[in-house]
C-alpha cells in the first residue's frame, strides 16, 4: 500500500505463498497489525479466479487515511472505498488504475502509484516477486455503502476486496470493454454475493433499458 512520503505504509506480515501455487491473503489494520474479519480472508481465496497466486494485503484503514493517499496519489481529496496498488506496477514504474469505478469515469484522472507493501519507503523499487499487491478499504465508507445497500459490512468488504483483487490480477472496467463486469459478475455469484460493485455503480445497458420500460 501507498503512503505520503516519508510515512510508513501498512506493513505485510511476512507470509509466503507455499509452493507459488497458492493465494495467500492478510487482512490488516493501516499499522500492518493483523485482523480477524470473520474469515474475509479465507473467502477472499475460494472466490478468487484460479489464476490467482501470490500473496495479497488487504489493509482496513480509517477514512482520513485512505483520504489521504486518495489526495496524494489521485489528486482527490475525499475518502474512496476501496484503492488497488499492484505490485506490478510499481516494478514497472505505471500507475496502477482506480479501484472503485463510481470514480473512473474521467479519463484524466490521476491514478494511484504501486507499491512494494513489505517497504516502509513509499518510493521503494525492489520488487517482490510473489506479492500480487495491497487492496485498501475505508471501514467508515464501507460502513455506510452497507447500511445504503440494506447488508452486512461483512458482505460489504467482500464486494470491495473482491473488485480491488481484480485490479491487482490486471482487469481494468475503464478499458476492458466490459471484460472485468463480467468476471466479476461471475465470481461474485459463485461466492454467493448479492451484487459487485461495478454492477452496483453502473447497471448493465439491458437492465436500465428494462428499468425505464417497467
Amino acid at each position: 500500500m501507498r503512503a505520503a512520503a516519508g510515512r510508513r505504509a501498512p506493513a505485510r506480515r511476512q507470509r509466503r505463498a507455499k509452493g507459488g501455487g497458492h493465494l495467500v491473503v492478510a487482512v490488516t489494520d493501516e499499522r500492518g497489525r493483523p485482523l480477524g474479519v470473520r474469515g474475509l480472508a479465507a473467502w477472499v481465496r475460494r472466490a478468487a479466479p484460479p489464476r490467482a497466486r501470490g500473496e495479497v494485503t488487504i489493509a482496513l484503514v480509517g477514512d482520513a487515511r485512505i483520504r489521504a493517499l486518495n489526495r496524494t496519489y489521485r489528486r482527490r481529496d475525499y475518502a474512496t472505498d476501496v484503492l488497488s496498488f499492484p505490485a506490478s506496477d510499481r516494478a514497472s514504474g505505471r500507475r496502477a488504475r482506480p479501484a472503485s469505478p463510481r470514480e473512473s469515469t474521467n479519463p484524466k484522472s490521476t491514478n494511484p502509484k504501486s507499491t512494494n507493501p513489505q517497504s516502509a519507503n513509499p518510493e521503494s523499487r525492489i520488487p517482490n516477486p510473489g506479492s500480487l499487491g495491497d487492496i485498501v478499504i475505508a471501514r467508515g465508507v464501507a460502513r455506510r455503502q452497507a447500511r445504503e445497500a440494506c447488508h452486512s459490512v461483512l458482505t460489504e468488504l467482500k464486494v470491495l476486496a473482491l473488485h480491488g483483487l481484480l485490479h491487482l490480477l490486471g482487469y481494468d472496467h475503464e478499458r476492458d470493454a466490459g471484460r472485468m463486469r463480467r468476471i466479476e459478475r461471475r465470481l461474485r455469484q459463485r461466492a454467493g454475493l448479492p451484487e459487485g460493485l461495478i454492477e452496483r455503480a453502473a447497471p448493465a445497458p439491458s437492465r436500465a433499458r428494462r428499468s425505464e420500460r417497467g
